[in-house]
Formats: structure tokens, sequence, C-alpha cells
């Protein structure tokens, strides 16, 4: 199994990677922050606590899911969503249709580990069919 480090307290392991979609179950420290306010234009996320808690913000409404409660997210809603409390969380994470949300996930973990500005730069603008910020303004 490929795990790839997705940022800063965050890893994640591919579970399943098709084209229909990619499942992965991804760890989140405890006491993070949220990351950017982003979205999928064409993806949609399904997530489900396994355990801690996890903090939401999903078009601009904030909840803490806890274990056992599950959160749906459609293709083009901004959101974000990171581990607030105080012990480690652990989530599945269900993105469909996968597209080239995996090659989204190996370049970020190549930035964690590289810390090349420039390369995060250029592959925010080589995947914007899977992520795109929410500021500036989607395109």
């Amino acid at each position: 199994m490929t795990t790839l480090k997705l940022g800063p307290g965050a890893t994640l392991t591919v579970r399943e990677a098709s084209a229909e979609a990619l499942e992965v179950e991804a760890v989140y420290d405890p006491a993070g922050s949220a990351p950017p306010a982003h979205l999928h234009p064409a993806q949609a996320e399904h997530f489900e606590v396994l355990e801690g808690s996890m903090s939401t913000r999903v078009g601009g409404d904030e909840r803490v899911l806890e274990v056992g409660d599950t959160l749906d997210i459609p293709a083009g809603t901004v959101h974000q969503m990171w581990n607030a409390g105080s012990d480690p969380a652990r989530v599945t994470w269900r993105t469909t249709p996968a597209g080239r949300t995996l090659e989204w996930f190996e370049a970020l973990d190549a930035f964690q580990r590289d810390g090349d500005a420039a390369a995060i730069g250029a592959a925010l603008a080589e995947y914007e069919d899977v992520f795109q910020l929410a500021e500036p303004a989607p395109r």
C-alpha cells in the first residue's frame, strides 16, 4: 500500500485506486489548523470518521464530526477539513470519480519532502482539474 504525506501532520494510505474512485485512509495529528478553503470542480468526496474528531467547514457551515459520522461534499463545493481536537483522528475518504486525485496527492507528498515552493505553485496550475483554491476565485 502507498502512504503519502498530505501536509504537516496529515498522511494518507491508498486503499483503492480505479477510474471510478480513489479511497484512502487518512490520519491527522491533533491540534491541526484549517487547510486553505478549496473545491474539486468535477469530483464528490465522502468522509467517515473512524477515530478522533474532525472539524469541517462546508459552504460556510461549521461542524465537528465524531466517530461514525459521515460527510458528503458535492463537486464544486468550497470546504475545509482538519483535526482541531486533542487526539489523533483517522478517516476514510472516497473521491468519485478519481480523476487525477492520486497524482495530485503524489505532488503534495513530493512538496512535503522537497519543500520547493515553486513546485507547489506549478502543481496547483497542473492539477486545477481536481483541486482549486477558493481564493482567488475558482476558474
